[in-house]
């Protein structure tokens, strides 16, 4: 007889101090200043942007599309593993009590992203709708968080479906009508989502009358997206320190590393050179990273209207993307035949130090083509110099000293 209640809390125990070992090196002390920096600079300029925010700006529309999503996105963490396929199988009507903590404890760790969000909304939806108040706001968030729990326990019933079709209909369709839910609260037009309301209702029904069909939980299914929610964090963590167990995914792209290895000679001393290069552009987490850094970092750049800010931006997100390639230096270092081959250390030092300025060195190009668009040649002539000296300093001095 299994106690699921005892089970429960070994498994979390287990799976807080794994998460909690990474979460140290993630937020540490650089990416701490550097996020500090970025949400307090975005924080004063959207304040200022709310200042002359148009009357035809679509805030009922951005409201329900975030607060729709939030909604509907609703997985459920279950802590299972590989193993309990074969051991607890067989015991899944004692493992009930088991469930419904799962079932808590991801509606939990989930309210940080809803306050987060409707935090971030509110000076939107206040300065664009102040007759309908705050209280109407705390209303929508409370419903927010009432539907999500609805939505949970749909997702938790629609995983003893096997077919994927079926599963991916059920969810678009609570996602298009908790939007539309939330539109019509945002915009105070009650009876609009009431209709809604009851549809969503209706495909509640539907899908559990669907789970009473099945037999039993699709086991395998459970494992899987628990794990694929703990690989996305691995290689979240992966980006600042080593996760030995990480598996990584490998992408052909064909095109991109012909573009990055084609002038690379054919000489032994190179050898680490098109190693780095067809793994930046191959592995399914620095180029992924790379190009959102240097999006969000446009983004930030093309929007604040103070150049000194911008230039600070810039800055900003060539540390992050150096700081985050560097891990490019024990991607390969459980491979014993790296160590066997008559290769140099210092050709391989060499490899990634020149790789890491030409791709920082590319961004800050990049991040200067953004001053040309908004007719700014100072800002555009600080970016290209600063950010170029930014780069090699940055990098002959600090990466240097961290390939050991």
């Amino acid at each position: 007889m299994i106690n699921a209640k005892e089970f429960w809390n070994r498994r979390f125990s287990d799976h807080v101090k794994e998460t909690s070992r990474y979460l140290k090196y993630i937020f540490n002390g650089h990416i701490a200043v550097a996020m500090l920096f970025f949400i307090s600079a975005l924080a004063y300029y959207y304040q200022q942007w709310l200042l002359d925010l148009p009357p035809s700006f679509p805030t009922a529309v951005i409201t329900g599309v975030i607060f729709g999503l939030v909604a509907s996105y609703s997985p459920v963490r279950t802590l299972l593993k590989e193993a309990d396929l074969i051991f607890l199988l067989p015991a899944e009507f004692q493992l009930s009590d088991y469930f419904k903590r799962c079932l808590y404890y991801s509606f939990l760790i989930q309210l940080y992203v809803v306050f987060l969000l409707a935090a971030a909304l509110g000076p939107l939806y206040f300065a664009s709708y102040p007759e309908l108040g705050s209280q109407h706001y705390l209303i929508m968030i409370v419903l927010v968080l009432f539907t999500k729990v609805l939505n949970m326990v749909s997702n938790w019933w629609m995983l003893k479906e096997r077919n994927p079709r079926i599963r991916r209909t059920d969810q678009t369709a609570k996602i298009l009508l908790n939007i539309a839910v939330f539109y019509f609260i945002a915009k105070s037009e009650w009876v609009f989502a009431g209709v809604i309301a009851l549809l969503l209702a209706a495909v509640f029904l539907y899908t559990y009358m669907i789970s009473r069909q099945k037999a039993g939980l699709a086991w395998d299914l459970l494992v899987e997206k628990d794990h694929q929610r703990m690989r996305t964090f691995y290689r979240i963590a992966n980006m600042f320190t080593d996760v030995p167990h990480l598996k990584n995914t490998v992408k052909k792209r064909h095109l991109l590393v012909n573009a990055v290895v084609s002038r690379i000679p054919y000489a032994q001393e190179q050898s680490f050179s098109y190693l780095y290069r067809i793994t930046f552009i191959r592995s399914s987490d620095y180029l992924g990273m790379y190009t959102r850094l240097v999006l969000i970092g446009g983004a930030a750049i093309w929007f604040v209207p103070n150049m000194w800010v911008k230039v600070a931006f810039a800055l900003l997100f060539l540390y992050l993307s150096a700081f985050q390639m560097m891990t490019l230096w024990n991607h390969h270092r459980t491979i014993a035949w790296l160590d066997i081959y008559p290769l140099r250390h210092e050709w391989k030092q060499q490899a990634l130090l020149k790789w890491l300025k030409q791709i920082t060195l590319f961004q800050t190009f990049l991040f200067g083509l953004l001053f040309i668009f908004q007719w700014n040649l100072l800002g555009l002539v600080i970016v290209w110099a600063g950010g170029s000296l930014f780069s090699i300093a940055f990098i002959q001095g600090y990466v240097k000293q961290k390939l050991v």
